[in-house]
């Protein structure tokens, strides 16, 4: 299917993710920090990114507007997965890049059905 990169500082978390989408049949490359996702971005290509917001060494935003100064990486989707749902802080993300912003907790079904929905309308272009 896709290769997904999920940066999560928290690793329940991550790996509740990973294992969802595992699930589902995508590929998943795990970051544990926002200058990690930026790192392994680049290594990996990824067909979507999936970063939390509050982390350490970088945050979601810093790592997501990174990403997008990158050629090969700015039509990428970015979505964030964020405890906090305030208006101010979906509009930051939004503002950074990103596609989509998920409040936690989320169900995995919810999960899976919003990756797959958002794949379908970024693909590639091959």
């Amino acid at each position: 299917m896709a290769k997904i990169l999920i940066a999560e500082d928290e690793r329940d978390i991550r790996d509740l993710i990973t294992l969802t989408l595992r699930f589902a049949g995508h590929e998943v490359v795990a970051a544990v920090n926002g200058e990690d996702a930026y790192q392994k971005a680049q290594e990996v290509n990824p067909d979507l990114i999936m970063m939390d917001v509050r982390m350490p060494r970088m945050t979601g935003y810093e790592a997501c507007r990174l990403i997008k100064e990158i050629d090969e990486l700015k039509r990428v989707p970015v979505i964030f997965l964020s405890a906090k749902g305030q208006e101010s802080e979906v509009s930051a993300g939004l503002e950074a890049g990103a596609v989509e912003y998920i409040l936690k907790p989320f169900a995995p079904n919810q999960l899976t059905e919003r990756v797959a929905a958002i794949l379908e309308k970024y693909k590639k272009e091959e």
